[in-house]
């Protein structure tokens, strides 16, 4: 071969490496989680304001957690809110799943429903790792419990002290709920757990630094669960709350007495303060942010 024909050889032959390279690294990019925060931060007096972050996640090192969508409720309007949601929550969730993001459903007192399936033992079986800080020890609810901690929140803005049904007729406390809500789908390599330290296994075993969560309800569960927001900021993780995918336990008969959903929106806007930024569905379904029928 003269030096010439070597010559162009060479060049071609490092353009084609530089060019695979460039496809590699725009792949790379692609797959990238690409998340508007959103935060409220204290200024002058009491008032707080919006502040909007530009975020990039690694999606296989992000987690999606479900929390107690159940497949009924003692609260009827709650129920059928749960039912109204529960459809868009799961074309997130397949978005999610397909990016790379580990899915794990929490519905919470009914994983022995899942007992003999994959996606339990998954979580059982994901290898033991020590907390940075000691779990939630208190039972509330079927479950170890974080209550509101004083030292970085203030009381919540609504008053769930009657438990939050806003039915013309108050329902009658029960537990009749099963399992998860059939209409969000448990697919191959999910996991299924309600146990704080099988959801730190879990999150330990895959490099997990990152957990969005959704779900019901954001006064209650959403918050307090071993699982969930408080536990998963004293543990040291990234989390955020998709606000347009989660609902309150919250009767506009007790006081701000604001609407259901202006309740709901208190509630955002106080983890926002105090535990994390949130994101909206958007921010993984490149579609609308989801919101209830009645929501005015």
């Amino acid at each position: 071969m003269s030096v010439r024909l070597w010559l162009i050889a060479t060049l071609c032959l490092a353009g084609g490496l530089l060019l695979t390279g460039v496809g590699l690294s725009a792949k790379e990019e692609k797959a990238k989680l690409r998340l508007t925060l959103r935060t409220r931060v204290k200024g002058e007096g009491d008032r707080y304001g919006v502040v909007e972050k530009k975020a990039e996640w690694d999606p296989k090192k992000t987690a999606l957690v479900i929390c107690d969508m159940w497949d009924d409720h003692w609260c009827k309007s709650a129920a059928r809110r749960v039912t109204e949601m529960a459809g868009p929550l799961n074309e997130m969730v397949k978005k999610a799943r397909a990016q790379g993001i580990l899915i794990i459903h929490a519905p919470s007192t009914c994983t022995s429903f899942y007992k003999d399936t994959p996606q339990r033992k998954l979580a059982q079986n994901a290898p033991f790792a020590k907390t940075p800080v000691p779990l939630s020890t208190v039972d509330r609810w079927g479950t170890k419990w974080c209550y509101p901690d004083s030292k970085r929140e203030p009381a919540i803005p609504i008053d769930d002290s009657d438990m939050g049904c806003d039915c013309a007729i108050k329902c009658k406390i029960r537990e009749p709920w099963t399992r998860q809500i059939t209409t969000i789908e448990i697919a191959e390599g999910d996991a299924i757990t309600d146990n704080g330290q099988e959801t730190w296994n879990l999150l330990t075993a895959r490099g997990i630094d990152n957990v969005i969560i959704c779900g019901v309800h954001l006064n209650m569960c959403v918050l307090g669960r071993p699982f969930a927001i408080r536990q998963m900021v004293h543990l040291g993780k990234n989390i955020v709350l998709v606000r347009d995918m989660t609902d309150t336990m919250y009767n506009p008969e007790k006081a701000p007495r604001v609407s259901h959903f202006a309740g709901t929106d208190l509630m955002v806007e106080h983890v926002e303060k105090y535990w994390c930024p949130t994101i909206t569905s958007s921010d993984l379904t490149g579609r609308p942010p989801f919101r209830f029928k009645d929501a005015k």
